[in-house]
C-alpha cells in the first residue's frame, strides 16, 4: 500500500531531558550537525513523503521555520501539558490513513521510511539481558500478542511505527470513543492499543540496536553525541559550570525534580562527587537535601 503521509509528534515538554529541553525543545536540538525533526523531515522527503504534520504544543512558537522551510503542516495539541501523548494522536485524527507515526527526538542512523508497505508495524530493537523498555510479545506469523513493562533478553517498542488505513479508522473510534473517560488521560496511545489487540493487528519490524536512538537525558546524549561532553548548549548549565568553577564535563547524572503535584520544577546534577539542585523559577543553585537526593 502507498504510504499516504506521516505525523511527527513533538507537543511534549520531555522534562527528563534537563535543563536542555527546558530551554529548548528536545526536537530542535542540533546532533552530530542536524536538527533531530530536520533529519527526520529529510529521511521522510526522501523516501518520498511529502504530506508531514507536525503536532506541536510545549514551546510551539519555535517549530513555526519548520512550515516555510520545510512545507510541513503544524497541528497544535491543546492538551500537551495535562494528557498523554493519546491527546497527540487526538488532534490530528483526520490526517491519519496510511500514515507513519513518528516521534520528534528519534534518531535513525539509516532511513527506515519507504514509499509503500506492506502492513502495520511497531519498529522494535533486542534487549540483551534486562530492560525496563515495553517488551513485545508475538505469534509465530509476527503479529504482536502481548506488551509487557520490562522483561529480558526481549524484543522492545522504539521509534516509528507505520498504520494502515483500516488500523488508523479503527484506532480513532476506539479513541474518540473513550478519549473523555477519566482513565484515559494518562495514557500513551500504546496502552490504547495494547487493551485493544484483538481489534488493532500489528506486526513487529525487526531493526538493530544500532540503528534507532532516543535520548530520555543529556547523559544519554553525551555517550552518542561526544561534543556534548564539553559544550552543552545550555545556557543554564554555562552559568553553573562559572558558579562552580569547573567544565562542564564534570556536570553529570541529571535528573528532573517534580513537586508532590508532578510539576518540574528544576534538576539535579552530581558535581565532584557532590549532588546540587537548580531551581528553575529562582535560578537558585544548591546542595540537594537528603530527600532530593533519594
Amino acid at each position: 500500500m502507498k504510504v499516504d503521509n506521516a505525523v511527527i509528534m513533538a507537543a511534549g515538554m520531555s522534562s527528563r531531558f534537563a535543563p536542555l529541553s527546558y530551554e529548548t525543545p528536545k526536537a530542535l536540538l542540533t546532533i552530530r550537525g542536524e536538527v533531530l525533526i530536520e533529519r527526520q523531515i529529510r529521511q521522510l522527503h526522501e523516501a518520498g513523503i511529502s504530506e508531514i504534520i507536525v503536532v506541536v504544543g510545549y514551546k510551539k512558537e519555535l517549530f513555526t521555520y519548520l512550515e516555510k522551510q520545510f512545507a510541513v503542516t503544524l497541528v497544535e495539541n491543546p492538551s500537551y501539558h495535562v494528557r498523554n501523548n493519546h491527546s497527540s494522536i487526538y488532534a490530528v485524527r483526520q490526517f491519519l490513513k496510511n500514515t507513519y507515526i513518528c516521534s520528534a527526538d528519534n534518531y535513525f542512523i539509516n532511513n527506515p521510511f519507504q514509499s509503500e508497505e506492506d502492513e502495520s508495524y511497531y519498529a522494535a530493537i533486542y534487549a540483551d539481558g534486562t530492560t525496563n523498555e515495553w517488551c513485545i510479545e508475538t505469534d509465530p506469523a509476527g503479529y504482536i500478542t502481548n506488551v509487557t513493562i520490562g522483561g529480558s533478553n526481549a524484543w522492545y517498542m522504539l521509534g516509528h511505527t507505520f498504520w494502515s488505513e483500516t488500523f488508523s479508522r479503527t484506532f480513532c473510534e476506539i479513541l474518540e470513543r473513550e478519549y473523555n473517560l477519566p482513565e484515559t488521560v494518562d495514557k500513551l496511545w500504546e496502552k490504547l492499543f495494547i487493551a485493544h489487540l484483538d481489534q488493532l493487528k500489528m506486526k513487529i519490524r525487526h531493526y538493530a540496536c544500532e540503528e534507532i536512538y532516543e535520548f530520555d537525558t543529556l547523559d544519554e546524549l553525551r555517550q552518542f553525541d561526544a561534543s556534548y561532553q564539553f559544550d552543552t548548549r545550555s545556557p543554564i548549565l554555562k552559568k553553573i559550570t562559572k558558579q562552580l568553577g569547573g567544565k562542564e564535563e564534570e556536570l553529570t547524572d541529571f535528573i528532573a525534580l517534580k513537586t508532590a503535584e508532578n510539576n518540574i520544577y528544576g534538576f539535579s546534577f552530581c558535581f565532584q562527587k557532590t549532588q546540587y539542585c537548580y531551581d528553575y523559577a529562582t535560578a537558585e543553585l544548591r546542595k540537594c537535601t537528603h530527600h532530593e537526593k533519594e
